[in-house]
């Protein structure tokens, strides 16, 4: 992981729910390459045509409400995205991410600071946001050294693969 991510910024509001980032009639999918073509589906129908591996979700409170099922994060995961910010996040959907290797920032009222198209810069060892386009930084929710970890590896299985010696399976 790029401990200094940098992107373009999709900024959406509060409650974005699992089923619009990935909704449920695509579930059938079970290709990485499938699955990602529904990222966001839900919400924002132009996301992938304007999106790039990198860059970055902005949001405002509960990002990856709604159901349990993990499938929302893989979709992020299998698009490349860069990292989710938001003001709060769901709990179970932030530890799938964190788990997949996806960066999720806690940033509150950021919302409020950063429009889309926005160039957006973190940096997570500081845990700092800058939006590039008015040149403010902001103070963000640092990550635990186990989330770093975690993040550092790809992911928890990685993470774990190499803490105990074990191969690609």
């Amino acid at each position: 992981m790029n401990k200094v991510i940098s992107g373009t910024a999709f900024v959406y509001g509060n409650n974005i729910d699992t089923d619009q980032i990935y909704p449920g009639r695509f579930l059938s999918e079970t290709d990485l390459q499938d699955v990602a073509h529904h990222a966001m589906a839900g919400i924002d129908e132009n996301f992938l045509k304007e999106f790039h591996p990198g860059d970055l979700i902005i949001a405002g409170t509960n990002f990856g409400c709604g159901s349990s099922r993990e499938h929302a994060a893989i979709t992020l995961k299998a698009i490349q995205i860069g990292g989710v910010v938001a003001e709060s996040f769901a709990r179970i959907f932030f530890r799938n991410a964190i788990n997949l290797g996806i960066p999720l920032v806690v940033c509150l009222g950021i919302r409020k600071h950063v429009s889309r198209y926005d160039k957006i810069t973190i940096d997570m060892d500081t845990a700092t946001l800058k939006n590039e386009m008015t040149g403010k930084t902001f103070a963000c929710e640092p990550l635990s050294n186990y989330m770093m970890r975690i993040l550092e590896a790809g992911g928890i299985k990685p993470m774990l693969r190499a803490q105990y010696g074990q191969k690609n399976s």
